[in-house]
């Protein structure tokens, strides 16, 4: 592609909406402009790019055997009621009615259509296993779209749906795509993890996130680095210590505590440590209030909360509605006597003689301990993982480190299949749900997360794989007649040669060249210049870490070959 033939409108200064990497260098670079908040028209030099991460998740896609097809963007409300979710996926689905006043809304996923195609169609075990594909448009209507590709409300996604006869089958398939998955993001060229993860929204028993490792990445996850286990913290396990407390139960103490309302405050008052003292949190569930108990030094997880309520949503509740659930004021709450339903985090079950509220106005009660002075509806792992705790699978050091989700997967199980009584029929003739698994990658997302990876001041570098150019040809002589003709000739060879190049043909300056040379991000090169007409030869450059080397016009196509198999290798 020649340049001056190009819809390709670069910036020089930073757009004032970016607020992360990857969003000001796709807005600079000419990838994409916004048309409306959280919706972006994808240019050609950033539906490129794309391109190259939607070729290389088809191919792993159908060589683990799944079929490609395409599904509606519009689905009709009554599919999703009937599994539910029509009520309480959120107002991030966009509903609407057509002028038939059917009710209807723009898919942010397609598991309740890909579960009535299959219904539908296929009715034996013999028909099994299958697994169906789409790369397609989705639409989630965030309620604050930022971080340009990141979080949009319209994004590019493939999603895969498999279809199995038992567990036994769907763990073969889980495991297809899981190994699918390691082999797209690795031949993306990005360093990631497959972590652990909570199923959310989507449902199932079973799942793992795929992250790429970026400082900008807005998830916090778990790594252990002495295994491989990792995980998002909604869904890191901690692992308490086995204690053996043998203190003696003390007698119960109210003590005066006027206006220390916070847990520092009340453990300076008291000549404690905030490990010695059990906060009480109320929380909303599903507008319902509950108490939270953990140790003062500790933070609720609020997925392993809703989680364990079994509930859709839940919130910390404000002090109004604190007030008006237990008439006490915020910050001198306990759960001795507290009128509203009480779970505790597991590490309380592990303390004796701990501090908490006293439910009442600048009182906080001493020597307090599960059993004897209150009960709680249940114990479980409730708080967030930290690296002092140790691996649960090893118990190696923790790291906590940002990633950016760009797949997951899922064992949905038969939840789907189940309410929307999508049967087949077993070998012995017997009717059995559909075992499902679930298959997303963010592929827009993809492309931003690699910015976010590989970047550096003066703008994006694209591994290899991704890039729309391999090459870019840069002719500082336009209105020269030797290096035109030399660059010309060059732009044949190597497109002859198998490589995709963009020949800078503009009559622009050196310097304005060599800026959006390295803004595109081309991972190389090659500049017909002074250099040319004086000694007959051409500067190719690594656009990653800097490195140039010089060589004649006969000699480049094969040097760039064996630059560019290097490249693939390191990646």
């Amino acid at each position: 592609m020649r340049y001056t033939q190009m819809l390709l409108p670069t910036l020089k200064e930073n757009p004032a909406e970016a607020e992360v990497v990857s969003h000001r260098l796709m807005l600079r670079a000419g990838f994409m402009r916004k048309l409306t908040s959280g919706v972006y028209t994808y240019l050609p030099y950033g539906l490129a790019a794309i391109r190259r991460v939607e070729n290389i998740v088809r191919e792993e896609m159908n060589r683990a055997g799944a079929q490609e097809l395409m599904m509606p963007m519009v689905q009709p409300a009554d599919l999703w009621r009937e599994t539910g979710r029509y009520d309480k996926y959120g107002p991030e689905l966009l509903r609407f009615h057509d002028r038939h006043e059917r009710e209807s809304c723009l898919g942010p996923t397609h598991e309740e259509v890909i579960t009535d195609i299959v219904r539908r169609e296929l009715h034996s075990y013999r028909d099994l296993p299958i697994n169906l594909y789409q790369i397609q448009t989705k639409f989630r209507d965030e309620i604050r779209p930022r971080f340009g590709l990141m979080r949009g409300r319209e994004f590019l996604m493939k999603d895969a749906y498999s279809f199995d006869v038992d567990d036994a089958g769907a763990e073969v398939a889980y495991r297809k795509m899981y190994d699918a998955y390691k082999r797209i993001f690795s031949r993306c060229g990005l360093k990631f993890r497959a972590v652990q993860a909570d199923s959310g929204a989507i449902g199932g028993s079973f799942s793992h996130e795929f992250m790429v490792l970026a400082k900008t990445g807005e998830d916090t996850i778990v790594v252990c680095g002495d295994c491989e286990y990792a995980a998002n913290m909604e869904k890191a396990v901690v692992k308490i210590a086995e204690i053996d407390n043998t203190e003696p139960l003390a007698d119960l103490e109210k003590v005066e505590t006027p206006g220390k309302r916070k847990v520092d405050a009340v453990c300076e008052f008291m000549g404690i440590a905030p490990s010695q003292l059990v906060k009480t949190m109320v929380y909303l569930a599903d507008g319902k209030p509950v108490a939270v108990l953990l140790r003062g030094d500790r933070e609720v997880e609020d997925v392993k909360l809703k989680n364990l309520l079994g509930v859709a949503d839940v919130e910390l509740a404000e002090d109004k509605a604190v007030f008006d659930a237990t008439g006490v004021p915020t910050g001198y709450l306990g759960p001795v006597n507290i009128p509203i339903r009480v779970v505790a985090d597991q590490e309380v079950a592990t303390m004796r003689n701990f501090v908490v509220g006293a439910n009442e106005k600048n009182y906080h009660l001493k020597n307090v301990n599960l059993g004897r002075d209150f009960e709680v509806e249940a114990v479980a792992d409730l708080r967030q993982i930290t690296t002092e705790d140790p691996c649960p699978q090893c118990g190696g050091k923790l790291e906590l480190t940002e990633g950016i989700e760009v797949g997951h997967v899922f064992k949905l199980g038969t939840s789907y299949s189940e309410s929307m009584k999508a049967v087949f029929q077993d070998s012995e003739g017997q009717e059995k749900p559909f075992v499902m698994g679930c298959y997303g990658i963010g592929v827009s997302r993809v492309v931003a997360a690699a910015i976010e990876q590989n970047h550096d001041d003066n703008g994006i570098i694209f591994p290899v794989p991704l890039a729309p150019f391999q090459v870019v040809v840069l002719n500082l002589g336009v209105n020269d007649g030797v290096m035109t003709e030399a660059s010309e000739k060059l732009y044949r060879e190597l497109q002859e040669a198998g490589f995709d190049v963009l020949l800078d043909d503009r009559d622009e300056r050196p310097g304005s060249k060599f800026k959006d040379a390295d803004l595109l991000g081309m991972p190389f090169r090659v500049t017909v210049g002074k250099s040319f007409t004086k000694n007959g030869t051409m500067e190719i450059r690594r656009r990653r870490d800097g490195f140039t080397e010089e060589a004649g016009p006969d000699a480049i196509v094969a040097l760039l070959k064996s630059r560019i198999n290097e490249e693939l290798a390191r990646s």
